[in-house]
């Protein structure tokens, strides 16, 4: 998952608003969003390489999410980042005892974002600074740096999503999510991944013939418990493959 825009605002009618782009290289295979079999009340897409996911909910309120930190210089991981979102939505820790015990042995992953609730708080761990922390009421952005750091992409996707608050309907999130416009030269960060490469992925909707976005998901959950999850799914240069719709 490489962008997650998404606005946390307890005692709303709608506390939880999430719209999130999942970039991969297209080979790598992977299952759509869907109850997992081996995990009751848990619903994600699945990474059929390694098991874990990008994005789902779980049972009890439940909510996780994980972008990877871009650096092609960093120590790969021993294990899966996406057991981290798998492990929470299965487990029954609370979201800062859940943190907490991922802190601990962080350096054992590549780097990551991660994001988790369970219904009355959401927390955020980025693994580089193992510093755990609970968020408050406010729209946020993460892609593959630190929580709110200012790439175009960024700013541009959350800057739709507050507009988008007042009645948060998923083919309008959904539409944000689909932004191909890339940023301009001068304002691409620099992540080591040459100017190439920073030019592609520097916008919302990644499209190209090996790498791109290969989901985009809506999450809007209601004050009551009730959830909607929407998700299309692409594939190379972009092509629409489907769409997965829940009332969960």
């Amino acid at each position: 998952m490489c962008l997650i825009v998404f606005a946390w605002r307890p005692g709303h009618a709608q506390p939880l608003i999430v719209a999130a782009n999942r970039d991969e290289f297209y080979a790598r295979p992977s299952r759509v969003l869907e109850a997992w079999d081996d995990a009751p009340g848990v619903y994600a897409g699945r990474d059929l390489e390694a098991g874990g996911t990008w994005l789902g909910v779980g049972p009890a309120g439940r909510f996780a999410a994980l972008t990877n930190i871009r650096d092609p210089h960093q120590a790969q991981g021993a294990r899966s980042r996406g057991e981290l979102v798998a492990a929470f939505l299965r487990g029954k820790l609370g979201v800062e005892a859940y943190l907490d015990q991922v802190a601990s042995h962080s350096q054992h992953y590549s780097g990551f974002n991660l994001l988790v609730a369970d219904g009355g708080q959401l927390g955020y761990l980025n693994a580089r600074e193992a510093a755990p922390q609970l968020l408050s009421e406010g729209v946020y952005g993460l892609s593959n740096a630190g929580l709110d750091t200012p790439w175009p992409k960024l700013v541009k996707a959350r800057t739709s999503l507050q507009q988008h608050l007042a009645d948060p309907q998923p083919e309008a999130l959904l539409d944000l999510l689909g932004d191909n416009l890339q940023a301009a030269d001068a304002e691409l960060p620099e992540t080591g991944v040459g100017m190439s490469t920073e030019r592609l992925l520097s916008s919302v909707f990644i499209a190209s013939q090996n790498y791109g976005t290969r989901a985009s998901t809506v999450l809007i959950v209601e004050a009551d418990g009730r959830r909607r999850m929407v998700e299309r799914s692409f594939g190379p240069f972009g092509g629409h493959l489907g769409e997965v719709g829940l009332q969960l």
